[in-house]
């Protein structure tokens, strides 16, 4: 099946503590193409691990959602996918994740070793899902695999490839390879999401010219400021820059949605606050106090501090 037509050519990355079903809303009320769940294990889900199960809702609210499973099991990647899928429009398959911990149990990056096991892998969840089937990659472990396995995950089925440029070795640091990304787009004839030093309008315009990749993906610019789909897609349409909402107003967005869907975690409210809060200006002292909180009320206690300060 194929990958679905989006009216954004910017996507919000799967972030892992982080695209939860209110931060994925706010990203489509703010103009993403397409979210996507936090990378869940598929040997968690099939065993029915309470914090798995828990993470892979989605909201009858939410448009276009992507669950995206890691693992290396074709039989127990499907059983995942089949039975808990079914509410997702794809299913993405995380080739990527350089952490030491899921390295080392031979998932996310680590495949990109094993070309014959990636095409089975794909091959078994294309040719028996009833919905499109994705990869996120980064450009490889140590070199640049993707140019020896991009062919053989198209001809796998995928509906399409994400492509982080980077390796695993480089983990978050250095600069995303845009050069391979254009390689990569010219080799294959599904889409290609471009991923890696999207941060602004200005950078999202010249990957999409620079490599021709049919759309942008975004994590860490986002998990600071949702609103940069509205603020890219403006600018891709007009070439004018929006100006920036406040920040603040969006926190409280977010909090009411985590209230209207029972998703009241302090801990992700405290990093929520504290992601909106940086680029502004005095605000490093208000994430140390952050910290420290001990309900959403001081949260917004904090906040409206950091915000009078700025008036």
């Amino acid at each position: 099946m194929g990958f679905p037509k989006l009216k954004s050519k910017a996507v919000l990355a799967p972030l892992e503590e982080i695209t939860n079903i209110p931060f994925r809303l706010l990203c489509q009320r703010y103009g993403a193409g397409i979210t996507y769940t936090q990378q869940l294990s598929a040997i968690a889900i099939i065993r029915e691990n309470k914090k798995s199960l828990e993470l892979i809702k989605r909201s009858k609210d939410e448009n276009l959602v992507g669950l995206q499973l890691f693992g290396r099991n074709p039989e127990i990647l499907l059983e995942a996918a089949g039975k808990y899928g079914k509410e997702f429009n794809l299913i993405d398959l995380n080739l990527g994740c350089p952490s030491k911990k899921i390295v080392e149990q031979g998932y996310g990056s680590a495949l990109l070793k094993e070309k014959n096991k990636i095409f089975e892998i794909v091959n078994a969840l294309a040719s028996n899902l009833n919905k499109p089937v994705t990869v996120k990659m980064r450009s490889g472990f140590k070199k640049a695999e993707a140019l020896e396995l991009v062919k053989e995950i198209e001809r796998a089925g995928a509906a399409a490839i994400t492509l982080h440029a980077r390796t695993k070795e480089q983990g978050y640091s250095g600069h995303s390879d845009w050069e391979l990304i254009k390689k990569v787009k010219s080799m294959v004839e599904i889409p290609i999401i471009g991923n890696g030093d999207v941060v602004n309008e200005e950078s999202a315009k010249e990957m999409l010219e620079k490599t021709k990749c049919d759309y942008i993906m975004i994590g860490r610019a986002a998990m600071k400021n949702p609103f940069i789909f509205k603020r890219i897609n403006y600018y891709l349409e007009t070439g004018r820059k929006l100006e920036q909402k406040n920040k603040i107003e969006l926190f409280k967005e977010y909090y009411e949605l985590c209230k209207k869907h029972k998703i009241e975690n302090l801990f992700n409210l405290k990093q929520t606050a504290s992601n909106f809060t940086q680029g502004m200006e005095n605000s490093s002292k208000i994430r140390e106090k952050l910290q420290k909180v001990k309900n959403a009320e001081e949260i917004f206690s904090l906040l409206n501090e950091l915000n009078k300060n700025l008036n």
